[in-house]
């Protein structure tokens, strides 16, 4: 991305960041501070660490829409300050003011996406978004590439320009988003009940099943369940819930909250130790590693990010057909085995390289893999980490939820840039094999705790993850039985399957009689109206 082609730019890191000293032969950056350069770019995450907790928290309170636009502003703020850096101190600063406000547009941006789109094109919705993400990034990239050709690479102009054309989108964002319509899930949240139903009505379309009306009521009817649970929705009280009782925790009941926090945490920072941080920021020192000249591996590693994006377009047609489980495992078995070879022939090539004909071929290969690895990711893992945790949270807290994916995402990232030039001085192409046992790890894991979410409305997520247990298979056979005994809470699902199914409309829930539904601590479930014959759920 940006930072990519900043980080090697002459003024920026010799006369401006002082983190290294030009070769005047190849000139090109020499790093002698590789701590100073990566604190530089890992302080951006800390700032998306902070934003993401303040966008969860008041995009809860004052809507989606106004949020993306506050997210807006700080970016804009800190690309300006960015852009007119003269030293270290001002950079990290301008980045870590740049990083609050893209968490502000990270936490909010797939919430927003998630509760508009259906629940069988949610994946494909938040695939084009990615598209579209990674465009940018392309972009971005080859704008750097052109301007290091400015004054043969010496003029401030290589590095202050890219920074500073971040302002264009974000201020082109800032002006369009007032006219999106807001989270009809928001609005019912908050009460706008009719403004809610008029949204649904808008983006679903007219049709005589009532698709639109029975989500209307499965939001509403979850709503109103959750309501009870509100005063356990503090961030404290959301990651404290996954302790004992005895010492604080297990405060949500059977919503599980503190459980759904730890999975999105960790399935972000799996998604940077598998390999594609360090993919992405390094990929000029990548190639440098496969045997290639800084000017071949700068070209190189800007047509990775082209076929980067256009790979995210096989996660627009087959995220929602194979699910987000399948999906994470192709993408672990391509990634891993990408990553162990490239390594592998980068090795080779280093180790040859007073043959020119074998430095330059397996200086190939491992480029190759590296190629197959971006490939591999934007299809599968670039996805699906930010996708589900705007998924899987309940209504009351799903900003906030949400917002500790993006945590996990600040940790992973700012932690992995934080020690990738170390690692790439220090062990080399022995950190390709660190990404692939990540991604050999990684599949069990997913296997074992991430319940499948894809189609499956928002609102039965509360059923998904009600079982006590944290294996995935206790939690599918909870979610069974859950859904049976609740037809009032799945009207929305059933409506869409008796569309398809070329079925009558009629009266959601089959003729049978509804029975209300508790998900929170002391509460019990029992027949609408009655105050006989309740039991407890789970």
């Amino acid at each position: 991305g940006m930072m990519g082609s900043v980080n090697v730019s002459i003024d920026y890191g010799v006369n401006r960041m002082k983190y290294g000293h030009i070769d005047p032969e190849a000139k090109q950056v020499v790093v002698d501070n590789s701590l100073l350069q990566g604190g530089i770019v890992s302080v951006y995450y800390l700032g998306t660490l902070l934003g993401c907790m303040v966008g969860g928290w008041i995009g809860e309170k004052i809507g989606r829409i106004k949020v993306m636009a506050l997210g807006c502003v700080w970016a804009i703020l800190g690309a300006s300050l960015q852009t007119s850096a003269m030293n270290a101190d001002w950079m990290i600063c301008a980045r870590l003011i740049n990083g609050i406000g893209t968490g502000m547009l990270n936490v909010i941006v797939p919430v927003w996406a998630t509760e508009t789109a259906s629940h069988t094109s949610r994946g494909q919705f938040v695939a084009i978004e990615f598209t579209l993400n990674i465009f940018g990034v392309v972009v971005a990239y080859w704008l750097g590439f052109g301007c290091s050709f400015v004054d043969d690479g010496y003029s401030p102009f290589v590095w202050r320009f890219p920074i500073a054309f971040q302002i264009i989108p974000l201020i082109f964002l800032l002006c369009i988003v007032w006219f999106f319509p807001e989270s009809p899930r928001w609005l019912v949240k908050v009460g706008r009940e009719a403004e809610a139903r008029y949204i649904l009505g808008r983006l679903r379309g007219e049709d005589e099943y009532g698709l639109a009306e029975a989500e209307f009521q499965d939001i509403r009817n979850v709503a109103e369940l959750e309501k009870k649970s509100g005063k356990v929705n503090s961030y404290f009280h959301m990651f404290w819930d996954v302790m004992p009782k005895k010492i604080g925790g297990g405060s949500s009941g059977k919503l599980h909250i503190g459980r759904r926090v730890q999975l999105v945490i960790w399935l972000q920072i799996l998604q940077e130790w598998i390999g594609i941080a360090g993919v992405t920021i390094y990929a000029n020192d990548i190639f440098n590693q496969a045997g290639y000249s800084v000017f071949k591996s700068r070209w190189i590693a800007g047509i990775n990010d082209i076929f980067y994006m256009f790979s995210t377009l096989i996660a627009v047609f087959t995220l929602d057909r194979l699910g987000r489980r399948v999906t994470l495992y192709w993408g672990c078995v391509v990634m891993g085995v990408s990553m162990f070879l490239a390594g592998g022939f980068s090795r080779l090539s280093q180790n040859n390289a007073n043959d020119e004909y074998l430095k330059g071929a397996y200086g190939a290969a491992g480029a190759s893999f590296t190629f197959l690895f971006t490939f591999g990711f934007g299809a599968t893992w670039l996805t699906v980490p930010w996708l589900y945790p705007a998924e899987i949270f309940p209504l009351q807290c799903r900003a906030k939820g949400n917002a500790w994916g993006v945590v996990g995402w600040s940790i992973g990232n700012g932690w992995t840039v934080l020690l990738l030039p170390t690692m790439f001085k220090n062990i080399s192409e022995k950190t390709f094999y660190v990404f692939g046992a990540c991604n050999a790890i990684s599949i069990p894991i997913v296997w074992a705790l991430y319940p499948e979410s894809s189609q499956r409305t928002l609102e039965e997520m509360d059923l998904l993850f009600a079982s006590d247990s944290w294996w995935n298979w206790d939690a599918e056979k909870t979610f069974a039985r859950l859904k049976e005994e609740n037809p009032d809470l799945v009207n929305a699902a059933r409506a869409r399957q008796t569309s398809v199914a070329g079925g009558g409309g009629g009266e959601m829930g089959g003729g049978r009689k509804n029975r209300a539904m508790s998900l929170v601590p002391g509460e019990k479930a029992g027949s609408e109206g009655s105050e006989e014959g309740r039991e407890k759920v789970g």
